[in-house]
């Protein structure tokens, strides 16, 4: 079985290390082919592997190809079906699908001021109302699903699952801006990012020389997002 997970800059690309955390959680061999971001290279090559010009991307057997994180999500909880994706009870399943769901389409306001950044390291920041109302959701949900599902393991639903690996570029990005949290939402932030998979992005990250300008902030900025 060939898996190649095409990816942009491990620094960067979030939605590449939700789609490769994936890949990972199989258990599977897989190789990886990576596309430098916002670069002549990476316009040029990408529609050879994903028809919608985006990273992830994932080739399995060399013809199928599956695009979008999510999707690809899916199609790995297809060929490891023996490890744990999503609950098996049905309010669990409906809470974690619904807050990736929300993941998938939300949070825009944060995503906007905070680009994933795994090198970026900021503290004392302000956040503008648009940002902390996304913070405020995002720590009300991640705290819900540990109190409601989290059986006394570290993560959402107990053992990593699909919504974590959703979520877990969002952990990146409240560590990488200093964002406070609810101690159970700190907890879980801190067990996302010991996670094995998660420790390997970032390690393989800190080799990474590219800088992508639209990635980063003013190192002055003292406010994420702007004000109302």
């Amino acid at each position: 079985m060939a898996l190649t997970i095409v990816i942009g800059n491990k620094t960067y690309s979030s939605w590449s290390l939700r789609g490769w955390l994936a890949v990972r959680h199989t258990g599977l061999a897989f190789r990886e082919i990576m596309l430098p971001l916002d670069t002549p290279e990476f316009y040029e090559r990408i529609r050879d592997y994903s028809p919608s010009g985006f990273v992830p991307a994932l080739i399995h057997n060399g013809t199928t190809k599956v695009w979008d994180s999510l999707a690809i999500i899916d199609y790995c909880a297809r060929l490891a079906p023996q490890k744990f994706w999503w609950p098996d009870n049905d309010a669990a399943f409906g809470f974690a699908r619904s807050m990736t769901a929300e993941m998938h389409s939300g949070f825009m306001a944060l995503r906007r001021a905070a680009p994933f950044n795994t090198k970026a390291k900021y503290r004392g920041l302000a956040l503008s109302p648009a940002v902390a109302a996304d913070v405020k959701r995002i720590d009300a949900l991640w705290s819900e699903a540990i109190e409601r599902f989290g059986d006394g393991g570290p993560y959402l639903f107990g053992g990593f699952s699909a919504a974590d690996m959703m979520y877990a570029p969002i952990v990146g990005r409240f560590l990488a801006y200093g964002v406070s949290l609810s101690p159970a939402a700190t907890a879980y932030a801190m067990a996302v990012r010991s996670n094995a998979g998660v420790s390997e992005w970032y390690d393989a990250a800190k080799d990474e020389t590219l800088v992508v300008a639209a990635d980063e902030i003013d190192p002055a900025t003292t406010m994420l997002g702007d004000p109302a």
